[in-house]
């Protein structure tokens, strides 16, 4: 079966691998799609992501959906032929995090694609995937594998929407109009947000940010925008650079709340922390997400408007090019890796 694999920094291939086979408690997935993801990339142009670095070459991928093949000896889940979406984490189930029902921040955790422990985490981009039965959704119905790989990073979203707290009639802050960024904007509105302005460079990273609710948006680097709030009573920091956080910490409310969801890159970060004190702000981080994922395929069934955030499906057999186009936030939201069908 064919693998889009990292062998290092700038050295990705389409490999041919093994077809595995699935043990007890666990089932065989065809994969269908796979959308690339900030941290693929991250592995594809740096060897890593934050201080995860790679030591051995590693399948990549953690937003996958397909079609359930065969199950293993004692599983009890999907059966074949059924839709499916895979949550990409297996928490230990035993460490306090677990035990106090916050998952999704396992210090002991297995997420695929991720080389945060060694041997790697083997992703999902591969045409046949194996997976613990309790790792796959059903697709609702009406709703296609396609939009369906968005569930990851709406997962996400929705993740760090939560940890803001109830935004029942709010304004909320996006700086940032990534994939990411624009899926908040979605699970704001989806929350309550009465009014959400998104930040960004790019005209057209803002155009993705309109297309699924943003009722403002503004080019970060012109201070002059109309668009600009006062102060927002909400903040997610969905950028990835010093520079939004300061954004957020400035024009959030007294008593305020701050998410910081973007990765930041490793080491010290620049950090207005007087504003933290002065302004009694509540800075929250915000990291991967858990029952969420049940929740992005349900918001995702509501309708169209996400269709809008996939830029493009590519053919996994060109997966550079693919990588390419989803480097490129100018030409790009989020990028599909097509398998091919069953």
């Amino acid at each position: 079966m064919l693998g889009c694999v990292i062998h290092g920094q700038g050295d990705l291939r389409v490999d041919g691998l093994p077809v595995p086979s699935p043990g007890r408690g666990q089932a065989l997935v065809a994969v269908r799609y796979g959308g690339v993801c900030g941290s693929d990339l991250h592995y594809w142009r740096h060897g890593g992501v934050g201080d995860f670095r790679l030591q051995e070459p590693m399948v990549l991928g953690h937003e996958v959906v397909g079609t359930v093949v065969a199950l293993g000896e004692g599983a009890s889940g999907p059966v074949p032929g059924t839709p499916v979406a895979v949550h990409p984490a297996t928490p230990c189930g035993v460490c306090p995090e677990c035990a106090d029902g916050r998952r999704n921040v396992c210090r002991d955790t297995r997420y695929l694609g991720s080389a945060a422990r060694f041997p790697h985490v083997q992703g999902g981009f591969a045409a046949r995937l194996v997976v613990p039965v309790e790792q796959l959704r059903p697709l609702p119905v009406g709703l296609e594998p396609r939009r369906a790989a968005l569930a990851e990073p709406l997962s996400v979203a929705l993740h760090a929407v939560r940890r803001a707290g109830d935004l029942t009639g709010g304004h909320v802050l996006v700086t940032g109009a990534g994939p990411i960024g624009c899926l908040v904007v979605a699970a704001a509105k989806a929350a309550g947000a009465a009014h959400v302005t998104v930040t960004d460079l790019l005209p057209t990273a803002l155009g993705y940010a309109r297309a699924v609710g943003a009722d403002t948006v503004v080019r970060a680097d012109d201070p002059d925008d109309a668009g600009w709030p006062a102060e927002a009573d909400v903040a997610v920091e969905a950028s990835g650079v010093a520079a939004g956080l300061d954004t957020c910490l400035r024009l959030v409310r007294r008593g305020g709340v701050v998410v910081q969801l973007g990765m930041l890159p490793p080491g010290p970060s620049p950090f207005a922390g007087n504003l933290v004190v002065s302004r009694e702000i509540e800075l929250r981080g915000a990291f991967r997400f858990d029952a969420e994922f049940d929740d992005a395929l349900a918001l995702l069934a509501t309708g169209p408007a996400f269709d809008s955030l996939i830029s493009a499906v590519v053919p996994v057999t060109e997966a550079e090019s693919a990588f390419a186009l989803a480097a490129d936030r100018g030409r790009s939201c989020k990028v599909l890796l097509d398998f091919g069908e069953l």
